[in-house]
């Protein structure tokens, strides 16, 4: 009995292997620039190893501490044995790690390690404070979740109960950040339907010919660079810019606004740059509701208000909904704009990424602002995408 698959079979199988094979290179693509730089950021946000590499004894006796009282006596021993075996590089490795909870860490480790040998060298008093050995417990990896506490304004505290965090000595500081973030982020959202929608309204509403040639106007600064736009308001905003000077010169004002370096310089120039990211869905969705449904809403008694809740509304909520999450999570990552428009209290999230990528090299921090920052883009597609599959159902 022949097992060659029939003629059908195998020309499907072909078909298959050509269509993945067509797709391959942009797989390779995605893998390479997008999953596994996002695979080493999520790792990154969690691996801890600069205490173990640098002092494994010392980590090996930590990590058997339950971080309440002072540790035992033998664990002096262990980082007496550390530090004289310890290389440069990685002490001074552990120095930087271990300060990012006290900047005096790095002064400790090396005045202990210059009096090994000596009865001095363990004699500083900080050495029998209990939150010392506490921080060199939460620096015990490989991994850990300090860098996620941290961006979250909170620390692994031995002391409380369950569930063993509290609240940074510094108070809250990324939290803000991360909430200022958010708000910047909903104002421009807000700010661009409510330009975006009578627009596309009135768009929907003219030829073709009109339509597009508007549209063009539309897509003009689209294709220009966001710092090349973001410097022209500048020009537009400084105290002597184009607009304070056309004030002054109406009499509406006696002396220069201050527009620039403020939270509104930075909203007007964003809503400027992702106006468009919201036009273009709402107005396709706009351009695709079916006006006899109106019609049929206004036959039947239905007032402009009712018609347009109840009917036209349903019909362009996909794409609002679309072009707001397009926005708002384009606006997250925005780093140029409020870097050159804002105050030092307008900077977003993605500004301190950036500072502690390139200058304080706190990778770990970073990839955790970055992680959180994922976690909330996540969480608003699945919203989105829940309330669309309701409300797109539902119509």
């Amino acid at each position: 009995m022949t097992t060659t698959p029939p003629l059908r079979k195998r020309r499907n199988r072909a078909d298959t292997i050509r269509a993945y094979a067509l797709i391959a290179p942009l797989m390779l693509l995605l893998i390479g620039t997008f999953l596994i730089p996002l695979g080493f950021v999520v790792a990154r946000s969690v691996l801890d190893t600069e205490l173990d590499a640098a002092l494994p004894a010392t980590s090996r006796v930590l990590a058997a501490w339950d971080g309440r009282d002072l540790p035992p006596p033998v664990v002096f021993d262990a980082l007496a044995q550390d530090l004289k075996a310890v290389p440069v590089t990685a002490l001074n490795e552990v120095s930087r790690r271990l300060s990012y909870e006290n900047a005096g860490f790095r002064a400790l480790l090396a005045g202990a390690r210059r009096a090994l040998g000596t009865p001095t060298a363990f004699t500083d008093p900080r050495w029998k404070e209990t939150a010392t050995w506490q921080a060199m417990k939460r620096a015990t990896g490989p991994a850990n979740a300090f860098y996620l506490l941290t961006a979250l304004d909170l620390r692994r505290d031995f002391d409380a109960g369950p569930p063993g965090v509290a609240q940074t000595p510094s108070g809250g500081v990324y939290r803000d950040i991360l909430i200022r973030t958010l708000s910047i982020a909903t104002v421009t959202t807000l700010i661009c339907v409510v330009l975006a929608f009578p627009l596309c309204a009135f768009l929907a509403r003219r030829s073709e010919r009109t339509r597009n040639l508007l549209l063009f106007l539309v897509l003009l600064p689209f294709w220009t660079a966001t710092l090349v736009r973001t410097t022209a308001w500048m020009v537009l905003l400084q105290d002597r810019g184009v607009v304070n000077q056309m004030l002054l010169a109406l009499g509406a004002i006696s002396e220069p606004l201050h527009l620039m370096y403020n939270r509104l310089g930075v909203i007007v120039a964003m809503v400027h740059v992702m106006l468009p990211f919201m036009i273009f869905p709402l107005l396709a969705s706009m351009r695709a509701v079916d006006a006899r449904l109106m019609r049929a809403a206004a036959s039947l008694g239905a007032g402009p208000w009712h018609s347009f809740r109840r009917v036209y509304l349903p019909q362009v909520l996909p794409g609002l909904m679309a072009g707001s999450l397009m926005v708002f999570i384009v606006t997250l990552g925005f780093y140029i704009t409020p870097t050159l428009l804002g105050g030092p209290g307008d900077q977003m999230i993605s500004f301190y990424i950036a500072q502690f990528t390139t200058g304080t090299l706190n990778w770990g921090l970073a990839a955790a602002l970055s992680v959180i920052l994922l976690i909330v883009t996540g969480g608003l597609y699945a919203l989105q995408t829940s309330l669309n599959r309701r409300y797109g159902g539902a119509r």
